[in-house]
């Protein structure tokens, strides 16, 4: 009988492959976290700071450095995270050399609310708490506070923020009632009073029309209101 020494070679290798990869696989199970570090993504404007993930993780997990990674459940440590209030997403995950990276995405706030309740509306339309660690420079929202009128401010703050004039120059927004917002600006005395939420794409545009007129006529600061409730015009008021 013929022994065929290239399956034997190859199942000897099979064999020694599987139990260097378990070798492997044991030995970085048992390997130690050697550091933990936060990053966080995008805005530089830090409504949470590293030490208070730090202290979170502490919190419920206790001293994460030295810990053996085989301890260690990612996905549990990304839902720690994300429980927090001042976090819109976050990635957890370990690098070869034995790091514990954090990589963190906080929320944005487009608009700040005045009123009894103070907080923020963020980019998604959502009520963000206050931060203690940074304030933000975002239209402030006052008046008669409702669902309602929140969803709206939220389509008028999101038309704002997508023009570059109407997001420098747009420094608040007042609610006398559901369906009737009023527009506060930067440099000018005047009131817009928006009227609703429909239409805004032609409101603005008739109310750019206006402004680069009065702006060149020097006429500005002639005007007390200037209302786009009404279809395809800008009513002023002088004072």
């Amino acid at each position: 009988m013929r022994i065929n020494w290239d399956y034997i070679k190859l199942a000897f290798l099979s064999v020694g492959v599987v139990a260097l990869y378990g070798f492997a696989d044991q030995r970085n199970q048992k390997r130690m976290v050697n550091n933990v570090s936060v990053k966080f993504i995008g805005d530089n404007n830090l409504y949470l700071t590293e030490d208070a993930v730090n202290k979170l993780l502490i919190q419920n997990y206790g001293p994460l450095k030295n810990r053996p990674k085989e301890q260690l459940v990612l996905n549990t440590i990304e839902e720690v995270i994300l429980s927090n209030d001042m976090v819109k997403n976050a990635q957890v995950y370990l690098t070869v050399n034995g790091e514990l990276v954090s990589k963190i995405v906080q929320r944005k706030p487009i608009g700040r609310i005045e009123g009894v309740s103070k907080f923020y509306l963020d980019d998604l339309g959502e009520r963000m708490p206050l931060s203690k660690h940074h304030s933000a420079r975002v239209p402030i929202i006052t008046g008669k506070i409702t669902g309602k009128t929140l969803e709206d401010a939220y389509v008028i703050l999101d038309y704002i923020n997508n023009d570059d004039f109407l997001r420098k120059n747009v420094i608040g927004i007042h609610i006398e009632d559901e369906g009737k917002y009023q527009l506060k600006f930067r440099m000018e005395n005047f009131v817009v009073n928006l009227g609703g939420v429909d239409n805004l794409n032609k409101k603005f545009k008739n109310f750019m029309a206006f402004y680069a007129k009065a702006a060149k006529d020097n006429s500005l600061e002639d005007y007390a209101t200037v209302s786009l409730e009404f279809n395809n015009q800008v009513v002023c008021t002088k004072i």
